[in-house]
């Protein structure tokens, strides 16, 4: 599948799965992403990247405090 074919809209369960799946495999998780990617419905390997991706940017924008805290990866902020 290509990247430009998947949808880039999070609803509130996909991102409770996501949450769930990062925390079971970490870093060090042999297949990591592709075992993120199965956990969460809906979403490929691409996705879960690009996901993690922007949570880290939004932890980033957090801490440096340029973003109020509990506004990371909304849905309506990633939508589009």
């Amino acid at each position: 599948m290509s990247s430009g074919a998947v949808s880039s809209s999070w609803t509130e369960e996909q991102n409770k799965m996501f949450e769930d799946a990062l925390a079971k495999y970490d870093k060090d998780t042999p297949d990591r992403w592709n075992k993120v990617a199965r956990a969460v419905r809906g979403k490929t390997v691409e996705e879960v990247k690009r996901h993690y991706e922007l949570l880290v940017e939004d932890i980033g924008r957090i801490e440096k405090g340029h973003m109020p805290y509990g506004n990371h990866l909304s849905t309506s902020r990633r939508a589009g």
